[in-house]
């Protein structure tokens, strides 16, 4: 019988013209890896995911309290319809109740709440009211996070969105569209996301130390897989493996072809469109459940790579008026938000929130079903899902709609309903995220008060 002793270094890449492809983490890496090797736990990855206009029933003012509330504090509580689709995911996931971004309110500045809850949500400073270039904020709690645990991957950080973010002009009420940004690397630096997955596939796997711009030109245009370009010392890798390994190389392989199979069906399916007067960046679906399950995959390969340990999604852009057709809603969400408790409005809505919940379960799903070292993803993960809004009729910064993902190496227990003092900053959860990432000590963040206890 064949022994399989080769020693991998845990940071492997595979090389070839215009393109690389990182590994995930193989049996064969780890005596190379001295701290695993010594017991210490895997690096915990952070993650935030923002939905818009808030949800129907996360505050006492809502019309229907109970859509998203749990009735119950404490552990084993009842799941609310809304939130259904987490109910496989008990034990992975906390609930909390009261927690607020009151720098999101107006605070003298007037309308403008959609681009305030948008720009507070991760930062927790109220922005400065300008629609011109002297926008002001602060840094973000995602890139707090990417400062330190980006000295240890490629990539300090991956932002993601479904909807355009541009940075000049006037998006609400007198604020700047970069407002409608969630990351901010400083005070003046905002960070858009990235909403096109080929340019998302390209930074994961375009060789960032070839300057051979035409030759990644030439994969692109002949559509040949990334794959094929790291053939070679794909196959030398192979016979180095044992059984085990070659298993998860195979399993991680399938996933990174059926991402690009899906970019590339994207692409062919928007250039046989004929869109006469709307611009429309190529490799985009035209279905929002295939676009953010891509979006998605991507970003669960990121991490299972270790490519970068800090993500963030926006399922959607806050004041938006994207409709959502795949559900059978072809009404503007922004719209239908403003539902002065008009009982078909409130419906319509609901399917919405039960829609972006779904996302986020999707999610869930994958990184619960990806191996990472000794456990899985979200063994190893803590991943934040909300909104800085939470009743849309009347734009409420308080009680929001927020759940906490992922066991950080088992520091936190799941199967909880967590219900603090009403008003208490969100900021404060941010500060025990750092707090088990494992971040060297931080303050204050925001108008945080101190950690929030109980977690």
């Amino acid at each position: 019988m064949k022994s399989f002793n080769h020693t991998l270094p845990r940071r492997t890449f595979l090389r070839g013209l215009g393109a690389t492809l990182a590994l995930p983490v193989l049996d064969a890496m780890a005596p190379a890896i001295s701290a695993r090797a010594a017991g210490a736990p895997s690096p915990i990855r952070l993650g935030y995911v923002y939905t818009p206009n808030g949800i129907v029933g996360a505050c006492d003012k809502s019309p229907r309290p109970f859509m998203w509330t749990p009735k119950s504090a404490g552990a084993d509580f009842e799941f609310s319809p809304t939130m259904k689709a987490l109910e496989p995911f008990r034990e992975d996931i906390n609930v909390f109740s009261g927690l607020a971004q009151v720098t999101g309110r107006a605070l003298g500045d007037g309308p403008g709440d959609h681009a305030r809850a948008t720009a507070t949500f991760l930062t927790g400073v109220h922005p400065y009211k300008t629609g011109g270039v002297d926008f002001h904020l602060g840094i973000s709690a995602d890139q707090i996070a990417a400062k330190e645990l980006g000295k240890f991957t490629q990539l300090s950080s991956l932002e993601l969105g479904l909807e355009p973010q541009p940075l000049a002009g006037n998006c609400d009420s007198g604020y700047t569209c970069a407002y409608m940004s969630m990351s901010w690397r400083g005070p003046t630096s905002p960070l858009p996301a990235e909403i096109n997955p080929r340019a998302v596939f390209e930074r994961l796997f375009g060789d960032g130390d070839s300057t051979d711009a035409r030759a990644r030109m030439a994969r692109l245009e002949s559509q040949k897989s990334v794959l094929d370009y790291v053939a070679s010392s794909l196959g030398r890798l192979r016979m180095t493996l044992g059984i085990g390994d070659k298993r998860k190389l195979e399993e991680y392989l399938e996933s990174v072809r059926d991402i690009e199979r899906r970019i590339q069906l994207a692409e062919a399916q928007n250039a046989a469109m004929e869109l006469p007067h709307i611009e429309r960046p190529g490799a985009i679906p035209d279905d929002y459940l295939r676009y953010t399950k891509l979006m998605i995959d991507m970003q669960v390969v990121a991490w299972q790579t270790d490519m970068t340990r800090v993500a963030s999604l926006m399922l959607g852009r806050d004041g938006s008026n994207r409709s959502y057709r795949e559900i059978g809603i072809s009404d503007g969400h922004h719209s239908i938000s403003h539902h002065q408790g008009d009982q078909e409005r409130l419906d319509k809505l609901i399917k919405i929130d039960e829609l972006h919940v779904s996302m986020f379960a999707y999610l869930l799903e994958r990184l619960k079903a990806t191996p990472d070292g000794d456990g899985t993803l979200l063994d190893h993960s803590l991943v934040l899902f909300g909104s800085s809004i939470s009743e849309s009729n009347i734009h409420t910064h308080d009680d929001l709609p927020i759940v906490l993902a992922g066991r950080a190496n088992g520091a936190v227990k799941g199967n909880r309903h967590l219900v603090y003092t009403k008003e208490t900053p969100l900021n404060n959860l941010f500060l025990n995220m750092f707090d088990l990432a494992g971040l060297p000590h931080v303050d204050g963040f925001g108008d945080s008060t101190g950690r929030l206890t109980n977690l």
